[in-house]
């Protein structure tokens, strides 16, 4: 959390504010959210560069900066990236301000401080991991049903596991996953290679879904997330399963239960996905 939905309403909420603004002054109390390269090059490299444009990749945003830089930023579990007017008064998880040239500044909070951040050029942008190894993400032109079908087919994990590995689809996370089986009828346990065609497209269609549902809604905030203005989303107020343990299914009225499967909280309804 922040998930892909999530991260795609920072994109769209902060793009207006901070595209064709320049980066003034950078000012970092907390180094070591600076994977690459060090503090000193990092401030150097983006100070004084216009930003040309603000894209998305999973969980990641890439501000496009003059000359072929991109500075990168993931989120984790509780960063926060959000655009201030000139004299606002930072919290104490204020780790990062970027300062603007129209004095507006564009801050990255952190409660736990897991956030990470890169200034690397466009040409390396593989050197990042997560970047490099990332698969097709959800409501992409690469993310096809035949790519989705083939890629269960081989594997025996649970298909949670398979729907949470980054490598295989990007993008998805917890909450997603979870309302995406709920979506399709599909218990979380089951192995991916043994659901049938129809159970695919089902679940193919419903990952789809519940990612478009979650942008309409401006994400999910239960703690930490807010947009790139500071708002919070609604989507929590749609949820199916995720965070609604012993709350009755939407469809079929059963208590809906909590276990651990790939070593993550699951919600899921016992009867609806046997």
């Amino acid at each position: 959390m922040p998930e892909m939905p999530e991260v795609e309403t920072i994109r769209r909420t902060l793009a207006d504010k901070v595209v064709g603004r320049r980066i003034e002054a950078v000012k970092i109390d907390l180094p070591r959210l600076v994977k690459w390269p060090s503090v000193s090059e990092f401030k150097e490299a983006v100070t004084g560069r216009k930003i040309e444009r603000l894209d998305r990749r999973g969980k990641y945003l890439l501000f496009r900066l003059e000359h072929d830089l991109v500075m990168v930023v993931h989120l984790r579990m509780t960063g926060r990236l959000y655009y201030v007017p000139a004299g606002y008064q930072h919290d104490k998880f204020t780790h990062i301000v970027f300062d603007l040239d129209n004095n507006d500044a564009l801050i990255y909070a952190d409660s736990r401080t897991l956030g990470t951040l890169y200034a690397i050029h466009l040409a390396d942008l593989g050197r990042i991991a997560g970047l490099a190894t990332m698969g097709p993400e959800p409501l992409s032109p690469e993310f096809t049903f035949d790519y989705f079908r083939m890629m269960l087919k081989k594997r025996q994990s649970s298909i949670k596991a398979v729907l949470l590995n980054q490598q295989l689809i990007g993008g998805l996370g917890n909450i997603y996953v979870d309302e995406s089986l709920a979506v399709a009828g599909i218990a979380p346990t089951r192995p991916a290679a043994s659901l049938s065609e129809d159970e695919t497209q089902k679940l193919y269609r419903a990952i789809n879904q519940v990612i478009e549902e979650g942008i309409a809604h401006g994400g999910t905030s239960f703690r930490d997330y807010r947009d790139g203005v500071g708002q919070t989303g609604s989507h929590q107020h749609y949820l199916r399963v995720y965070g609604r343990k012993g709350q009755p299914c939407q469809r079929c009225g059963m208590p809906i239960v909590r276990t651990e499967v790939a070593g993550r909280g699951t919600h899921f309804c016992p009867i609806c996905q046997r």
